[in-house]
């Protein structure tokens, strides 16, 4: 059986409105935090006082990145020696890829690129780690349609502003 072939459950969509915050634990909150601010804009917002173990909260592009200290350097996974594209990641899009590649390779960061090809729409990905090993890519995938396997949701692009457009199949 397919993907096409899975009927979507005859169910009630559940209330969500978006994706809040992805969370990673931290070898040095300190230097995960200067790697979000530096290469990805991101700015350092309040954190609860209630928390009773280090952590930074941070925010940007209407999502917030929660940073936690790791208990212990034993309990960190070995940081991916290379880069791979199909490893698990979080995704930004980006208005500019090519100033996005520049920026990392004046800051010397190492990364790999990768492109989608799809009926004439070229999708230009860059992929990097942070301090810890977490993948980040960045992609132009507005120009991609996201186009629903099921005929209960209409098809929708993104514009560069992350706003939804709906559009006639």
């Amino acid at each position: 059986m397919s993907l096409h072939e899975i009927e979507p459950p005859d169910l009630l969509s559940p209330p969500l409105i978006s994706l809040n915050h992805v969370s990673f634990l931290c070898t040095s909150v300190e230097s995960s935090v200067k790697f979000y601010q530096q290469v990805l804009g991101f700015d350092l917002i309040k954190r609860p006082s209630c928390f009773d173990f280090k952590g930074a909260w941070l925010h940007r592009y209407g999502i917030a990145i929660h940073l936690l200290q790791r208990s212990s350097l034993s309990d960190a996974p070995v940081k991916p020696s290379v880069i791979d594209p199909k490893g698990n990641h979080i995704s930004f899009q980006c208005v500019d890829v090519g100033m996005m590649k520049k920026k990392l390779e004046d800051m010397g960061m190492e990364y790999v690129t990768a492109a989608v090809k799809e009926g004439g729409i070229v999708v230009e990905q860059l992929f990097f780690h942070d301090p810890d090993g977490n993948m980040i890519e960045i992609c132009d995938c507005e120009k991609l349609p996201v186009l629903p396997l099921s005929s209960a949701c209409p098809p929708k692009m993104f514009n560069s502003h992350g706003n939804t457009k709906y559009f006639q199949r």
